[in-house]
């Protein structure tokens, strides 16, 4: 799970930059790279970046209010002894 919120958070940062530079600038960073915002890959992109985000949204539910981006470093301990 940590793996997933680490992934799913830099692709909301991704998500968040393409925006502010959108905002800014009127430029759309994923578009660019896929030369054109209808492309498969842009829509693939932009569908990840939307589920990254609604992931960060469940996932403090599902671990009691927290949102784990480091492993447990007491389980680790119990099982290097």
């Amino acid at each position: 799970m940590v793996i997933a919120n680490i992934i799913a958070y830099i692709l909301v940062l991704t998500g968040a930059l393409n925006w502010g530079l959108f905002g800014l600038w009127d430029v759309n960073l994923v578009s660019m790279v896929f030369e054109g915002p209808s492309n498969v890959g842009a829509i693939i992109v932009y569908s990840l970046i939307a589920l990254s985000a609604i992931w960060l949204i469940i996932s403090p539910m599902i671990t009691n209010g927290m949102l784990k981006l480091q492993g447990n470093r007491e389980a680790r301990k119990t099982r290097e002894a």
